[in-house]
């Protein structure tokens, strides 16, 4: 258990949230002393007409802009690289990212390789930023990745096939105009597997050995919020309401995690992701229950009440008795979202787990996971996840 006493930073950009916040961007570029900007957002987020009513904002305020949108599902290292590229040759100063995790992970790597000259790949790890990135403006179309609050950028290394996490105050942006209004684009698949994403965020977060009461209470918050509206929300993904509540726990969920950081769940994720390019939330829900029963003797007392918050009732139940109704809580609510994969279904070979597990063991979310894990520990979390 943590003292309230131990030491522990809080980071987080200035954001607005809620319908219309988007409208805010070039009131916000043109404080922030916006030139030139570049546009980063993917081809599906240009097909909904979002980034033409950005333009339409920009061409009001009379700021010039070029758009990037070379962007995959899991960005790469040389989109970055491209985007630094073209940043770099149109002589931007500012960029606005527009869609979900990737478009701002993607953004964010622009930035820190325009301000520090070197390759995306060398800022892997912890505290690798030197340079400030120029001024950033996050607008998140998805409620999950919570990249427009956090100091995470996650980048597909194509050369190792891996995804590598940078990690570093240096990638919290400046603003973040979290708007819900943004997410009624999303459809049943995008917005189920967004939303366990952050459901994992601010499950790792709060058993995290680095969380602290501010963590606590943004990630007990997030679960409470995804938990009891997702489901709804699945069965009405027109309510702008329903739509409102996941986005706050996608919020909170980063805010809870960029500070804690995460663990076992998103280190295999990682590896996973990045050795066969699937998606992110997928792979976080099909892990988080084999991760829980591993990590759960070390961090009891924090599972059980996150399987208050999410409305079981462990009334007259043994420690194990315990653990099985979270984890079956958990089993029915990814069936109810429809993630019902597994990672033989997904691609994996059993051939492949060994290199899957040392790719895990290289990753920094593993170092504040609650219960330091072998090699052998992860082969087995991936067997059982088979």
């Amino acid at each position: 258990m943590h003292s309230p006493l131990e030491l522990r930073k809080f980071v987080a950009p200035e954001f607005v949230f809620g319908n219309g916040a988007r409208f805010l961007a070039n009131r916000y570029a043109k404080n922030l002393a916006a030139k030139k900007i570049l546009i980063v957002a993917d081809k599906g987020i240009i097909k909904t007409g979002m980034v033409d009513e950005l333009c339409n904002l920009l061409d009001e305020s009379s700021l010039e802009y070029d758009i990037y949108s070379d962007i995959s599902s899991n960005p790469r290292d040389h989109e970055v690289m491209d985007g630094a590229q073209l940043f770099s040759d149109s002589q931007c100063n500012f960029i606005i990212a527009l869609g979900g995790g990737s478009s701002m992970d993607c953004a964010k790597g622009i930035g820190i390789v325009s301000s520090n000259k070197k390759h995306i790949l060398d800022f892997e790890g912890v505290d690798k930023v030197h340079i400030p990135s120029p001024p950033l403006i996050c607008i998140p179309t998805t409620a999950g990745s919570s990249a427009d609050v956090s100091q995470f950028a996650i980048i597909m290394d194509t050369e190792q096939k891996i995804k590598v996490a940078i990690i570093s105050k240096a990638l919290v942006p400046d603003v973040a105009l979290i708007d819900p209004y943004t997410t009624l684009t999303m459809d049943h698949y995008l917005t189920a597997n967004t939303a366990l994403d952050a459901l994992v965020h601010s499950f790792e977060a709060f058993v995290s050995n680095a969380s602290s009461p501010i963590t606590d209470l943004n990630a007990l918050d997030s679960i409470n919020l995804i938990s009891h509206n997702i489901k709804p929300l699945l069965n009405d993904l027109q309510n702008i309401d329903l739509r409102s509540k996941i986005m706050l726990s996608s919020l909170e969920a980063g805010l809870a995690f960029s500070n804690a950081s995460l663990g076992l769940v998103h280190a295999m994720s990682h590896s996973l992701g990045g050795f066969l390019d699937l998606s992110h939330g997928e792979c976080n829900a099909i892990l988080l229950d084999h991760v829980i029963d591993f990590n759960f003797i070390s961090e009891t007392d924090k599972y059980l009440k996150i399987g208050k918050i999410m409305g079981i009732n462990f009334k007259d139940s043994e420690i194990n008795n315990q653990k099985e109704l979270i984890i079956n809580h958990l089993k029915e609510l990814k069936k109810a979202c429809g993630v019902t994969s597994t990672l033989k279904k997904l691609g994996v070979e059993e051939k492949d787990i060994p290199q899957l597990a040392e790719n895990a063991m290289k990753d920094p979310c593993i170092v504040t996971n609650p219960r330091r894990p072998t090699m052998e520990n992860i082969e087995e979390i991936f067997i059982n996840a088979f």
